[in-house]
């Protein structure tokens, strides 16, 4: 399986990823990349980017070095009720918003499947998220029988995260489990590195292999081809139509 966009990565501005973004837009044309999502943490992780960089994002070309680019971030859900730490202020600059949940930026700590599934289903109707990061995560379980055709409903993309396999090597079960679901619901999904380095920029290779083991249908992974994601983009976002 090609992939043509990579929509979860981080630059510098995410003070624990060492690469600026016009290094990881050069890994991505070096790739052959159509697209790039520049997606800094939101403003409650540690060593998240300063007050203005989400709000002045809109400096940035729309293309580089031919690459489509764009403006994201990775917002955290902050509590079981929904909330993220997104700003209102910014939204008119971002094109791409990712949202997780992270240890270290979620405030009631003590998760429950009840909990995270309607943590999961309130961020299923926030227009603005595009991307439902990582959410094989086994400390934050839900229901996922539940939740996901809910999300393919209202236009979220299911993420498979290459980091997981590194980084959170225990919930690559999860990962499988939600992906079989996602086959079974015909629920699209979007396979992202998270680079936090620009070598890592494009780089899912475990991931498309886990799709393969299970025999994962092209059509339903969005950045597999530039008509499926530009399709996507035209119909849930304003990137494709802005002039700049």
């Amino acid at each position: 399986m090609n992939l043509i966009a990579d929509t979860h990565t981080h630059t510098i501005a995410s003070t624990h990823a060492y690469c600026t973004l016009t290094e990881m837009v050069h890994a991505a044309a070096d790739r052959g990349l159509f697209a790039i999502a520049v997606t800094d943490h939101g403003p409650d992780m540690p060593g998240s980017p300063g007050r203005w960089y989400f709000h002045n994002l809109k400096v940035i070309p729309r293309k580089l070095e031919g690459v489509l680019v764009l403006r994201g971030e990775e917002t955290n859900v902050v509590d079981f009720d929904g909330h993220t730490d997104l700003k209102e202020e910014d939204t008119e600059s971002l094109d791409w918003i990712v949202a997780s949940m992270h240890d270290a930026t979620m405030r009631d700590k003590s998760p429950t499947v009840d909990k995270v599934t309607n943590a999961w289903l309130t961020i299923a109707e926030n227009p603005l998220v595009r991307v439902i990061g990582h959410s094989g995560f086994e400390r934050y379980r839900y229901d996922y029988e539940t939740v996901l055709p809910v999300f393919a409903k209202n236009g979220k993309l299911v993420e498979l995260n290459e980091s997981t396999f590194s980084c959170r090597s225990q919930s690559v079960p999860n990962c499988m489990r939600i992906m079989k679901l996602c086959k079974k619901y015909s629920v699209p999904i979007i396979v992202d590195s998270d680079a936090h380095f620009s070598t890592q920029v494009g780089n899912c290779e475990q991931s498309k292999r886990l799709l393969k083991e299970i025999d994962f249908p092209e059509e339903l992974v969005v950045n597999s081809s530039v008509q499926r994601f530009c399709g996507y983009l035209k119909q849930y976002t304003q990137v494709l139509s802005n002039s700049d």
